[in-house]
């Protein structure tokens, strides 16, 4: 059985993270790294990467690295949906596939699960349904008494859901060159070949399955999704600090923590866990680093700097700063004094525009979402839900209440007078003590 990881998508609702999903970093290893060894731990070990022309030089040094696994390797010209992927590697299809997406976090309960269901041999594919309290925006599952597939319903509207069974993608089939036949007969402007062709089968009788899976699950859709994987990952990590790590007396460590190799971390700052720091990051004096933070590899969170509950990628510099509950790229400096506000005055859940539409992230606490190499001068204010595009700078003193789209520079207009200074002040007067002024 081979596992069959998609890799060639684009994270449209991802901006100002630019980053495949997958090869975002979390505890010093890729989304895509971590998968493939909840897969191993599963048993499975024959995987086939689908990966787009922008990241197949990436994903193939991760295969590279790969042992005890036999890894094969296909490229997908354009990002035309799971069914054209399908197509693209199916020179490597010689039996059962279980097809996943990355960016999806799960237990390895979904595997077993999965597999399980299969040894019954009733059915021609088999779908994990997983039951939603609240509004999803992915495809929606509707089955019968027996949990048979009656029809996909891809991303429906807010309030006209037609089941609480949301569609995770992770999917067996048993004849995956039939499902791309069937695939091949479908005539369809959205991106949904591949839920239609499964429509297709279940109207031509072919049985297919949802197993129900009640484990943990998340998915990376837009990017305040981000908290919930590093939450995730923390809980389930065991606290470590490295050997080379130099940590003074004087600092306060409390709760769990990953501290990686040559982290430095100086007087009075205190680290209050679940925490991960990476590899040769600093942490300042009087810091304060904030439980479920994430902070990547080379950075420094400099003096008097407060990072709470945020991601943070490598290379990243910080000096008396304000960072919480946000999402902050690779390469990124803030000048001192930046403040990257969390919370709206009525204490509502806090919206981000994507695209066109204002998307509520149900969140109370959000900060700032900020793409790679963005800078901040001093003084400058961030609102909350915030998006600053790549290559971008919020000036000194900015109070940023608005969008900044990629390769922009935000500046306030001088608002003071320059003229004669007349004021003379009485050196001899101030010398003891007093001090006057003449004009």
């Amino acid at each position: 059985m081979k596992v069959v990881f998609l890799c060639g998508g684009i994270g449209k609702r991802m901006f100002p993270i630019t980053e495949d999903k997958f090869l975002l970093k979390f505890l010093g290893k890729t989304l895509l790294e971590h998968q493939i060894e909840r897969a191993k731990e599963a048993g499975l070990t024959d995987f086939v990467f689908i990966a787009s022309p922008s990241n197949i030089d990436r994903v193939g040094e991760i295969t590279k690295s790969l042992t005890g696994v036999k890894a094969e390797l296909a490229l997908q010209i354009r990002p035309m949906g799971i069914a054209d992927a399908l197509r693209s590697a199916e020179r490597f299809f010689d039996g059962e596939i279980i097809v996943l997406n990355p960016n999806d976090i799960f237990e390895r309960s979904a595997y077993s699960s999965l597999i399980e269901a299969v040894s019954d041999n009733s059915a021609i594919s088999y779908l994990l349904g997983y039951e939603v309290k609240s509004y999803f925006p992915g495809g929606y599952l509707v089955v019968n008494e027996n949990n048979e597939l009656q029809i996909i319903i891809e991303k429906p509207g807010k309030g006209v859901e037609p089941s609480n069974l949301v569609n995770v993608m992770v999917h067996l089939h048993t004849d995956p060159k039939r499902l791309i036949k069937y695939a091949d007969g479908v005539e369809s402007r959205r991106d949904d070949i591949y839920e239609c062709a499964l429509d297709a089968m279940v109207r031509d009788k072919h049985k297919i399955k949802v197993v129900p899976y009640s484990g943990f699950w998340t998915a990376i859709k837009y990017p305040w999704h981000i908290f919930n994987v590093v939450r995730r990952f923390l809980d389930e990590s065991e606290g470590y600090i490295s050997p080379s790590a130099n940590i003074s007396d004087k600092a306060v460590i409390e709760g769990k923590v990953i501290i990686s190799d040559n982290v430095r971390i100086f007087e009075n700052a205190v680290i209050r866990g679940p925490v991960y720091i990476g590899p040769n990051s600093v942490i300042g004096n009087g810091s304060l680093v904030r439980e479920y933070s994430h902070i990547g590899a080379n950075c420094v969170v400099g003096y008097s700097t407060e990072v709470k509950n945020s991601y943070i990628g490598d290379n990243c510099w910080f000096h008396m700063s304000y960072i919480g509950d946000s999402i902050i790229a690779e390469r990124c400096s803030f000048g001192a004094g930046t403040t990257l506000a969390n919370f709206r005055f009525d204490e509502g859940n806090i919206s981000v525009r994507i695209g066109d539409e204002l998307v509520d992230t149900g969140l109370d606490k959000l900060g700032a979402i900020i793409g790679n190499n963005s800078r901040t001068g001093i003084n400058a204010s961030v609102l909350p839900g915030i998006r600053i595009g790549p290559n971008s700078v919020v000036g000194p003193h900015v109070c940023l209440a608005e969008d900044l789209e990629q390769g922009k520079f935000a500046v306030v207009e001088p608002r003071y007078r320059v003229m004669s200074n007349k004021i003379r002040v009485n050196n001899q007067e101030n010398a003891r003590g007093g001090g006057s002024f003449e004009k």
